[in-house]
């Protein structure tokens, strides 16, 4: 035990305090998003009953419920439903939700189907084979705006989250191609993926007055947004037994789509209740708020460039706005009489399209909007927000996590049955590389990644006819066939050079070369190595695992910056990570090899935070240079008022999720570069960092992001 304390006791200390330190910062986080006891912040399941042919059948839908203190059955208040976006989920709209609660209002904020824990898929909302380029209601097959989609059904989902609603069932089903005839077996269970059910969840609650009720929802939840106002149009039996009419007083979209319509229809909202032209449904006080960087071109009018005053003036703004092109501006209110519910306003801010959702203005905007809406006074100030504050404590708890998990794999060293895993890097200094011979290397690694990315992971997405009953996580499915183009690329960079080498006699490079052995094992790959690897990084992830469980049960927070990293899984997404996880650990193995050993770069294995820092900024440019790349050109041109980069010169199809992505993906890879090359200069392996990046790579894909199934 002496000699464990004396190998390890660094790492112990460093794991120890970064406990302490993520503790502490999880219990601030958790009374800023409680305003200091003023909230009182519950998270659970709702139960919600689906009729269908066959039965009633349940699904279970996850929220987060916020109510002000003194808010009762006898004091009863307003309240918003939150809407999150593609690949998020509930706690994606907790800055809205935060606030909204400050300020008096009780905010519900749900995981969408196929998002967080509702353990019910996206196809559950239903799916087309279809797609309409007109204002819903006016499409034809004769006039070509009725068109039928080739491809697999995951493109199908992923390409009409616009085309199926409300009430008029062919947008909401599949249609048989040679008849034009509803397949019936396609069955839909809400087209706003949960909303509907969660609004009239929350309009039953005895704590809430039902006609003082809003929905906001953020880009894939705009749809959503607009389907519940669509469907509240409705009264209902409250509490009291009195009949009231619970039709949202306000819609608020978080980067929304509004639609073309021709102009004889101009003053025709996009969503109606029939196909007979006449305005059957009122979308009470309608709020749009908009980024100027919008990555979505549909989220922008679908305008090339940034929006502008083309946009401001444009047929479809000013459709939206129930006003002529001349007249129509961003930032004023149309028709104000929140009353009758004509307001309508269209607010622009400088920013892109995920970062809307933590936009301190747009939020004080919407604060403003709802107590209009309600007539009901605000407790303060709209710009009084600490939600951020709550962003970047939850960011410092997940980054001391890591350092804790990293640090803990660090203390195995002090068993002598992981020594082996730990003997360090071989003083191979002949084979470091520098000047040309190291940079040619990493131009060639970044050039592939930045060639690739675009095109692979939208192909993963949504067009490569991956069996979708069997890989189930869109995102994941995008990251999963790049990975499998560059696991090709690299083994085709590294397996043809040894055989060329190998069968003229001058073979000069070994396994140890390559990262993947001992320095006594250096003529083959050391799988003894590799399993005792495995088990260190296993640790690592289990400590890690733990606390997210513990944070989550004790403080209803899980580890994530405006984007979701990393909560517990689910038996379903837990089987979808161990789908997952073999290929990502491939990826990672072979792509530190490629960076790390077979490119090492002079000093690697010197002591010291200077020498640390000296080597890292290569393996990280090696790293996450091709993503920085793309990111230039997308967002160079956009900010130059040109439009954004992948649209230009891709097209739009390679634009959207992943570009968006972007933002938070580059900052990941930083990370990971850190661990990969702090791992590698301690272990003298690529398995440890490799592994463990890997495993947290998959985790964030799989852990609560978009799924298609369920079990």
């Amino acid at each position: 035990m002496k000699e464990f304390f004396e190998k390890s006791k660094k790492p112990l200390i460093v794991f120890c305090a970064c406990l302490v330190l993520t503790v502490i910062f999880m219990i601030f986080a958790n009374l800023i998003q409680k305003d200091f006891g003023k909230v009182d912040v519950t998270s659970g399941v709702i139960e919600v009953k689906v009729e269908k042919g066959t039965g009633d059948e349940y699904y279970n839908m996850g929220y987060k419920l916020y109510i002000p203190k003194g808010v009762d059955k006898d004091h009863p208040a307003p309240a918003l439903l939150c809407l999150h976006g593609y690949q998020n989920d509930h706690e994606t709209s907790a800055a809205f939700a935060i606030e909204a609660a400050r300020h008096g209002y009780v905010a519900l904020a749900i995981d969408e189907f196929g998002h967080g824990s509702t353990n019910i898929g996206m196809l559950e909302r239903g799916y087309t084979n279809h797609k309409v380029s007109v204002c819903f209601g006016w499409d034809s097959s004769e006039d070509g705006t009725y068109k039928f989609i080739n491809g697999p059904d995951r493109f199908k989902l992923l390409s009409n989250f616009s085309t199926l609603d409300f009430f008029i069932d062919k947008y909401s089903h599949s249609v048989d191609k040679e008849t034009n005839t509803i397949i019936n077996d396609e069955y839909i269970v809400d087209s706003s993926m949960g909303g509907t059910a969660a609004y009239l969840w929350l309009a039953t609650q005895d704590y809430v007055i039902p006609t003082k009720m809003a929905v906001t929802g953020h880009s894939m939840g705009t749809w959503a947004a607009w389907s519940v106002s669509a469907a509240m149009y409705k009264k209902i039996i409250d509490i009291r037994g009195e009949l009231v009419d619970i039709t949202p007083r306000a819609t608020v979209l978080q980067a929304g789509e509004i639609f073309k319509t021709t102009s004889d229809l101009l003053n025709v909202m996009s969503y109606d209740s029939n196909e007979d032209g006449i305005i059957d449904t009122q979308w009470y006080n309608p709020l749009l708020l908009s980024a100027k960087y919008d990555e979505f071109n549909y989220f922008r009018d679908y305008a090339k460039t940034p929006i502008n005053s083309d946009v401001e003036k444009g047929e479809v703004n000013a459709n939206f706005l129930g006003t002529t092109k001349e007249d129509a501006e961003f930032n004023k209110t149309f028709h104000e009489n929140f009353v009758t519910g004509s307001s309508r306003r269209r607010n622009l801010y400088i920013t892109n399209h995920r970062l809307l959702t933590h936009n301190k203005k747009a939020i004080g905007d919407t604060l403003d909007w709802l107590s209009a809406s309600f007539a009901t006074p605000l407790t303060r100030a709209s710009n009084n927000q600490i939600f951020m504050i709550k962003e970047w404590l939850v960011l410092f708890a997940m980054l001391a996590t890591i350092v804790g998990s990293v640090a803990f794999m660090m203390t195995l060293k002090g068993f002598k049955f992981f020594e082996c895993v730990f003997e360090g890097i071989s003083d191979r200094s002949s084979k470091e590389k520098s000047g040309w011979k190291w940079w040619k290397g990493a131009i060639i690694t970044i050039a592939i990644s930045a060639l690739t990315y675009p095109f692979m992971t939208q192909l993963g997405q949504g067009l490569f006819p991956l069996p979708e009953k069997v890989f189930r996580m869109t995102i994941g499915n995008g990251f999963l066939i790049w990975y499998l183009l560059l696991i090709v690329i690299m083994l085709c960079f590294t397996l043809i050079p040894w055989f060329k080498k190998k069968r003229k006699g001058v073979l000069d490079i070994d396994f140890v070369d390559l990262g993947l052995a001992r320095e006594e094992h250096a003529s083959k790959f050391d799988w003894l190595l590799l399993g005792k690897s495995c088990l260190v990084v296993l640790a690592g992830v289990a400590i890690m695992y733990l606390q997210v469980l513990l944070y989550q049960v004790i403080f209803q927070l899980d580890l994530r910056f405006i984007w979701p990293f990393f909560r517990t899984f689910s038996f379903s997404r837990f089987l979808q990570f161990l789908l997952y996880v073999p290929i990502f650990i491939i990826f990672f193995i072979l792509n530190n090899s490629k960076i790390f050993a077979s490119n090492r770069v002079k000093g690697t294995f010197d002591e010291g935070i200077g020498s640390f820092f000296k080597v890292w900024w290569k393996y990280a440019l090696c790293m996450v240079g091709g993503i920085i790349v793309v990111i230039l050109i997308e967002y160079i041109p956009f900010f130059l008022q040109i439009g954004p980069g992948a649209d230009l010169l891709f097209s739009t199809t390679f634009g959207g999720p992943f570009m968006s992505l972007l933002i938070v993906f580059a900052p990941q890879v930083i990370v990971f570069s850190f661990i990969c090359t702090y791992c590698y200069r301690k272990t003298g392996n690529v398995f440890v960092g490799a592994m463990f990046v890997a495993i947290l790579a998959c985790w964030i894909v799989t852990g609560g992001s978009a799924i298609l199934y369920n079990f």
